[in-house]
C-alpha cells in the first residue's frame, strides 16, 4: 500500500490488490474505538465490499459470518466488538423511506455504519464520519482518497497514517 498524503484531514491510499484493500479494511477496525460512520463510495467492483470485509475481521466479527454486500436487504448487521452495520444503497428507490428502514436509529447509534453508495444519502448527510471514494487505477489497483469529517475520524486517520 502506498501514501500520498495531502492537507491534516485527508489522505490517499493506493492498493495493488483485493486482499491490500481487506487489510486497510481490518486495521481500520482494528483501530475503531468509539461508534463511526464511514461513507464508502465508488463504482461497481471497486472495492467497498472488501474494504467491509477486512472492516469486519477488525472489529472481530465471527468468521463464520459471510460478509455480503446487501444489495438487496439493503442492511446486513454482524455482532463484533462494536455492531457492525453494513449498508447498501445502491438499488435504493427515490421513493424508499430511509426512517422506515430504521437508518437515522443506526447512522446515529451505538455501532459501526458501513455505509455503500453514501453520495445517495443527500437528505440524510452526517457531519461526523470518515468517508473513502474508491477509485480504479487499474485491474488490480485502487485508489482510495479518505477524509476524516470530525475529531473521532480524524483521529483515526491520523491512526491510520502511522
Amino acid at each position: 500500500m502506498r501514501h500520498c498524503d495531502n492537507p491534516a484531514g485527508e489522505v490517499t491510499l493506493v492498493t495493488a490488490a483485493a486482499e491490500e484493500t481487506r487489510r486497510l479494511g481490518e486495521r481500520c477496525g482494528r483501530l475503531l474505538r468509539t461508534p463511526m460512520v464511514i461513507y464508502l463510495i465508488g463504482d461497481l467492483g471497486s472495492g467497498k465490499t472488501v474494504f467491509v470485509q477486512g472492516l469486519a475481521r477488525g472489529l472481530d466479527v465471527a468468521a463464520d459470518y459471510a460478509v455480503t454486500s446487501p444489495s438487496f436487504t439493503l442492511i446486513n448487521e454482524y455482532p463484533g466488538r462494536l455492531r457492525l452495520f453494513h449498508i447498501d444503497l445502491y438499488r435504493l428507490s427515490a421513493h424508499t423511506d430511509l426512517d422506515d428502514l430504521g437508518l437515522t436509529e443506526i447512522l446515529h447509534g451505538e455501532g459501526v455504519a458501513a455505509v455503500e453508495w453514501a453520495d445517495k444519502l443527500t437528505d440524510y448527510a452526517v457531519a461526523e464520519r470518515l468517508e473513502i471514494r474508491f477509485e480504479f487505477e487499474d485491474d488490480d489497483r485502487r485508489r482510495l482518497r479518505v477524509v476524516a469529517y470530525g475529531q473521532a475520524s480524524l483521529i483515526l486517520l491520523k491512526a491510520l497514517r502511522s
